[in-house]
Order: C-alpha cells, then structure tokens, then sequence
C-alpha cells in the first residue's frame, strides 16, 4: 500500500501531540514508547522510523507542549486590552479547568522536578524552550522596560507554576479553587 508524501509527517505529529499529553498526564517515564506508539495505533517497532532515540521523542513533546500552553495563553492574551493582557493571562492560567486537565497544561506545573533530575546532556534543550516560552509571553507582562517585563514574567509564572501544582494535590474543588483564587487576587493586586 502506498501513502500519501505528507503521510510519515502527519504520523510522526500525531505521535508528538499524543506523547506530549501523555507526558503532561503521567510523566516523562510514564511515556512508554510502547504506550505511545499503540495510542498512535501503531507498533514499537515503527518508533525508529520516526525518532532517533526516546529523549528525542520526549523533547518534541515537551516542545509541543510549551507551544501549544504559550498558544492558549497569548490567545487570551490577545483578546484583551494591551494593558490588561497579563490578567487575562492569570485568569486564563489559575483557572479550576486548567488545573484539573494536566494533560493540556502547561508542562512546568506537570514536570518541573522530573525536568530538573533530567540528564545533563538534556538541559540546554530544554533551557531553549523555556527561552521560547517566556519570549512568547513577555510581550503580554506588566512593565514599561523589557527588563520589568521580565521580572514579572518570573514573578507571575512562579506563582501561577506553585499555586497550580498545590491544588493539583488537593482532593476537592472547592480546596482547589481556594488556593487559585488566592493566588490571582495576589497576583492582580501585585502590579
């Protein structure tokens, strides 16, 4: 059977965005090269046709994952006022539904201490996506100067980053929705 030219790439795309949820859910060892390539219908021995190595795999993933939570933000970003865009940015980030669906979150709040413990080798690779992420999102934070841009970028996404992964550990919405609504009052108040 003979496939389409574009065929190998919608595959292999379809691999990244269901290992970079996958990722997101369960963690950098809970992505099995087995579990993936089966949720792409496919079997493992097709991985190699597509990756080079599973660190590869997971750095695409990681990569879709910071640009698709950089996407969603700078949309809600975009639908407000220049001025108030880091808001709707906050909003958008410490809301109950986005703390309740790993999976399409952003990968610090799901990875960040797995990432920290990842091989030396790995960490310039992933130190140029946060480069990524936090150019994506300076243009939207408080502050006149690129560097008061910046200082906020850290400020807020800290925040946001540690309230997320507190009430990801809580049993009950209501708990859940306390410690995001503390932080965005903190937060909106803060600049």
């Amino acid at each position: 059977m003979r496939y389409r030219p574009e065929h190998k790439a919608e595959i292999h795309q379809k691999i990244v965005k269901d290992a970079s949820r996958r990722v997101r859910s369960e963690g950098i060892t809970g992505a099995a090269v087995t579990a993936v390539m089966r949720d792409a219908g496919l079997t493992h021995g097709g991985f190699y046709k597509h990756f080079g190595s599973k660190d590869e795999l997971l750095m695409e993933s990681l990569s879709e994952a910071f640009q698709e939570i950089a996407d969603h933000l700078a949309q809600a970003g975009e639908q407000s006022p220049p001025e108030t865009a880091w808001k709707a940015i906050v909003k958008t980030y410490l809301s109950l539904e986005y703390c309740d669906h790993v999976e399409y979150g952003c990968p610090l709040t799901a990875l960040a201490p797995e990432l920290a413990r990842v091989d030396e080798a790995m960490k310039p690779r992933i130190f140029e996506e946060l480069k990524k992420y936090k150019s994506r999102m300076l243009p939207f934070m408080p502050g006149q100067r690129n560097a008061d841009k910046e200082r906020a970028f850290f400020s807020i996404f800290s925040t946001m980053v540690g309230a997320i992964e507190i009430a990801r550990m809580l049993p009950e919405p209501a708990m859940r929705e306390k410690v995001l609504a503390s932080a965005r009052e903190l937060l909106l108040r803060s600049f």
